[in-house]
Formats: C-alpha cells, structure tokens, sequence
C-alpha cells in the first residue's frame, strides 16, 4: 500500500468520523400533578395572575448534545406573560439543582428558606427565570457572592406552551452523564422587588395575599418552595418560639 494512499485513507476516515453527529446524552424525571402545596398547607396567592398548577411541576428534563446543554421544566398549567416579560411567561422562577462532583453547598440561595443533606450537596445550579440575565447575574454577585461560581445562568430563558427552557454551555455544567447525576428542582414565583436580600423570590406568609403564598408563617423559618421534585416530606419544617428555624428544610436530591 503506497503512502499517498494510506494518507488519503486516513484523511477519508477523519472526515468521517467528524461527519458522525453527536450522541445526546438525555435524562427526564416526572413529577406527581397537583402537590403544589409546598410542605402540605400552602395557598396560592389571591390574584389572577396565579391560576391553579402554574407551581405544579411536572417534569424535569436535561439534554446535553455536544456543546449545548437544555434544561425543561414543565409545570400543570399553560405559561402567560401577565407582566410583559417578553420570554413568553413571567409569574415562575424555577432553581434546578445538580450534584455531579465532590463537595458542594448544602445552602441554597436567600430566599428559598431551603438546605440540602450533606449527601446531596449541589455542584451547579440554573436559574430559569423571565428577569433579564443580566438582572439575575447582579442579584446572584449581590446577594449569594459566596455560590456564584457555582450557578448558571442561560444567557435567554424562554417559555413556550407549559414548559420554561434554557439553554447553556455544557462546560458549565459540569463533566459526565447528564443521566447519572443527581437533581433537585424548586419551584418559585418571580419577585422583581424582592424583600431584604432574597433572590428575586416571593415570600409565604401565613395568610394568602394579592401576591403572597399562604399557609407558611410571617417569620423566615419556613421554606419558599411551592414545589420540589420527589417527596414533600422533605420540606418538613419546624419554628421556635422567636420564629427562627428549629428545624429547617432539607432536600435530597432524585436519581435515575
């Protein structure tokens, strides 16, 4: 065999090994309709921005393709732009959290009034809200400074139909099967007038308002999640007579 033509036939090979597309790598996990209620009390607020199952998530699913990542969560009702956010829905804000590596942070950002058990520490965290990237980014430098290198924030969010996507490098996400890793997923409404330090997330109260969960406390010992993917009864919490929390909630995360 000449060595022009070994040449030629490695250079054929080459070309058809790039032609060959990218396997998807893909997991998806479904969740149970109508338990958006957080840990088993909670109200939606009164205005009619906030119709029945926008909170009640439904699925979970993480494409990775290449260099792209895909993040859908889909909830029990259709999306709306009540506020003019302009990416097709505006009262959800959905956190996704991963563990795909050693170590992590058993905290969550401020606002969801959550914590993860140390073997569910989150690696990576996406923020799926309709607030410009922008604005998340400088709500997340300002207010969780000490997680920032750790959370992800698609450059667009978009909402289409009952499903909220974002799409981000998968680089940032992190090595490995997506189908391996470990989820964890809050349910939340978007603030853009968040109170004190909270991360653009909407306060539970104890009683429902115009746009205010109930079913909670007035205090900040119970979690802001209207939704998690898997058990409720991870949201268990418990208060003390000075409304701290005696007992917080603490998430774990699902796996295939």
């Amino acid at each position: 065999m000449s060595s022009n033509f070994q040449k030629a036939l490695l250079a054929l090979t080459a070309c058809l090994v790039l032609a060959v597309p990218a396997v998807a790598q893909e997991v998806t996990f479904e969740d149970p309709i109508g338990d958006d209620n957080g840990p088993g009390e909670y109200v939606y607020p009164t205005d009619g921005v906030y119709p029945s199952g926008s909170f009640d998530l439904t699925k979970l699913a993480v494409k990775v393709k290449g260099k792209r990542a895909n993040i859908d969560v889909s909830v029990n009702a259709n999306l709306d732009d009540p506020w003019g956010m302009g990416v097709g829905f505006a009262t959800q804000m959905i956190f996704v959290f991963i563990d795909n590596a050693e170590g992590g942070h058993t905290d969550s950002p401020p606002g969801l009034n959550v914590k993860f058990d140390e073997g569910s520490a989150w690696d990576k965290l996406v923020i799926l809200s309709p607030q410009s990237s922008a604005r998340v980014k400088e709500e997340v430098n300002g207010k969780a400074a000490a997680m920032a290198d750790s959370i992800v924030v698609p450059s667009r969010t978009r909402g289409s139909g009952r499903t909220i996507s974002g799409t981000v490098k998968a680089e940032e996400l992190g090595e490995g099967d997506p189908s391996t890793w470990g989820y964890q997923v809050v349910v939340q409404s978007n603030e853009g007038f968040p109170k004190d330090g909270d991360l653009l997330t909407r306060k539970v109260n104890e009683y429902e308002g115009q746009h205010r969960f109930g079913g909670g406390t007035d205090y900040n010992c119970d979690p802001h999640a209207i939704d998690i993917l898997g058990d409720h009864g991870m949201l268990a919490y418990e208060c003390d007579d000075e409304g701290n929390a005696k007992k917080a909630a603490t998430l774990s995360m699902v796996r295939k």
